[in-house]
């Protein structure tokens, strides 16, 4: 029998690889403990044996991750959306072993961003995902990362939709908020994901290891929970496990932080993405 919580419970970063990894049976792992709803993010295109020269070449990316959202919707409570972009990785995958030049990494992302956008414009993935390396590169990469990441908030912009960051890690991201509002969308809407328990810019998704979650919860600021777990076989429970965040959502309650549960699971998700989790939870 599966854990009832009194609360949805929203894991707002991890993927699933039905055809590699464990996909609906994480989902299940997940539900068993009592989770609610779930942002899938598309793996990383080359871990899908995708090694893209055009943009359309990351539509198979993005349909796979809309096919396994849709098998998790069988079993969840809540529900899932998707997710859909380029990871930062890729320039850095582009320019090393692929012989692009930084400009050429960027034009190729930033058409992978507009084929994502486009499922966005349809209904069929909630936001988008972008970011830039959380590891040295060259200027020319910097800058070229800095770009991509741009074009994904003017896409933010024009469909009114939330864009998801992997960064390098920091407590003070103001220049990529101050880099949103330039594009014409609003910070609130930016998801710093795999982020510390506090942070000046974006919204943070917070890892969902203790010490993280008590300094969000002490913070009075909007943040969700996330475990970034990667459905590879070769890593099983990376980076954390499905059963992570429901079992961080009890341990909450039990000491008190009802309020900050409501926060990273309602009134965030709510506020970032448009998404009712208490109404799709009593729908279903």
């Amino acid at each position: 029998m599966s854990e009832e919580l009194p609360t949805p419970v929203l894991d707002n970063h991890l993927h699933l690889d039905p055809r590699h990894g464990r996909g609906i049976d994480a989902v299940e792992d997940f539900v068993h403990l009592g989770g609610t709803h779930l942002l899938v993010v598309n793996k990383p295109s080359w871990h899908l044996g995708v090694e893209a020269d055009e943009p359309d070449d990351f539509r198979p990316v993005f349909e796979e991750t809309i096919e396994a959202v849709a098998d998790a919707n069988e079993v969840l409570p809540g529900r899932a959306w998707p997710v859909l972009g380029a990871h930062p990785g890729l320039l850095t995958r582009l320019t090393g072993d692929r012989d692009f030049s930084p400009e050429e990494a960027r034009d190729l992302m930033q058409g992978a961003l507009s084929v994502a956008a486009e499922f966005v414009a349809d209904g069929r993935a909630l936001a988008l995902k972008s970011g830039r390396p959380h590891y040295d590169v060259s200027d020319d990469e910097w800058d070229a990362s800095n770009a991509v990441m741009a074009h994904a908030f003017e896409l933010g912009a024009e469909l009114d939709c939330a864009v998801q960051l992997h960064t390098e890690a920091s407590e003070d991201l103001t220049d990529i908020a101050e880099m949103s509002r330039d594009a014409g969308m609003d910070p609130d809407h930016v998801v710093k994901h795999y982020a510390a328990g506090e942070l000046a810019g974006p919204v943070p998704s917070v890892m969902s290891e203790k010490d993280r979650l008590e300094r969000a919860a002490e913070s009075d600021e909007p943040f969700l929970m996330e475990t970034d777990f990667v459905d590879d076989p070769d890593h099983p429970g990376a980076v954390m496990g499905p059963k992570t965040v429901p079992r961080r959502v009890c341990w909450m309650l039990e000491n008190g932080h009802d309020e900050a549960v409501r926060r990273a699971h309602v009134e965030t998700p709510a506020s970032v993405y448009g998404i009712d989790t208490e109404a799709t939870l009593s729908d279903r």
